[in-house]
């Protein structure tokens, strides 16, 4: 099956390449450099803004 890599774009059979979905060990290693250096960031909240808010109270769905 021929997949394009996903760092840089190049058409690559997956049959027997041990670095898929990559084409080559560089485009995985850069891949993981930019998550290991934090280039890709899943959503979610800050670690510090959850530390120093105060915790909200559940909301009471008769008030509504």
């Amino acid at each position: 099956m021929i997949l394009k890599c996903p760092r840089c774009g190049k058409e690559t059979d997956s049959t027997g390449n041990p670095f898929r979905p990559f084409c080559s060990e560089r485009c995985k290693m850069v891949d993981l450099g930019n998550w290991v250096m934090g280039t890709y960031r899943l959503p979610g909240t800050d670690a510090a803004e959850d530390e120093t808010e105060a915790p909200k109270p559940p909301k009471d769905s008769e008030e509504e």
